[in-house]
């Protein structure tokens, strides 16, 4: 007898949503729910029970009956499971936004339209936190590095582009001065 098991990924890494990151925890969240083999609650309505119309006169088939039921349960069983990672993985403002809620559907639509419609608001975000980017004495200069680069892909990701040369004399120009001695 064969077993075959689904590697669960690990959900723990993505962050929470804030408000502020909701492109990258919308994907994520999404590539967990792919793997999982339940995305289809965010994007399908429920199955509609099969119920014989008046026009009928005979039952349906027992069988398509029972394997409706069956596709009805997988649904609302697949429904909870997304609607409780989605609000498992946001702060508790929004969590308390949407708690009330009980269709996924409903509420991944909802935070669509709510954070992923205006991009230019998480555009201004973005610049502005690379802008106010310094370099600190103190910090490994990898570290830092690593945080320039992340915010630079940042910007990319939102759809903006970059100049390599520029980039380089930005983190340059935000290299602290050494004290000059005379």
């Amino acid at each position: 007898m064969s077993v075959i098991s689904k590697i669960v990924p690990d959900i723990s890494k993505i962050e929470q949503l804030d408000g502020q990151n909701y492109k990258r925890w919308s994907q994520k969240l999404l590539m967990f729910f792919e793997q999982l083999e339940i995305d289809y609650v965010l994007f399908n309505d429920p199955p509609k029970p099969i119920v014989p119309s008046d026009a009928e006169t005979t039952p349906p088939p027992s069988k398509d009956v029972k394997s409706n039921e069956e596709v009805i349960a997988k649904f609302v069983k697949d429904n909870k499971t997304a609607r409780c990672h989605i609000l498992n993985n946001m702060v508790n403002p929004l969590f308390d936004l949407f708690a009330d809620n009980k269709s996924a559907k409903v509420i991944w639509e909802s935070l669509l339209k709510k954070y992923g419609a205006d991009d230019t608001g998480k555009k201004k975000y973005v610049v502005g936190k690379w802008l106010q980017f310094k370099l600190v004495d103190g910090k490994s200069i990898m570290e830092q590095v690593h945080v320039y680069e992340n915010l630079c892909a940042d910007i990319v990701s939102e759809g903006m582009k970059l100049d390599d040369l520029f980039v380089a004399n930005v983190f340059v120009g935000k290299i602290p001065s050494l004290p000059v001695r005379v």
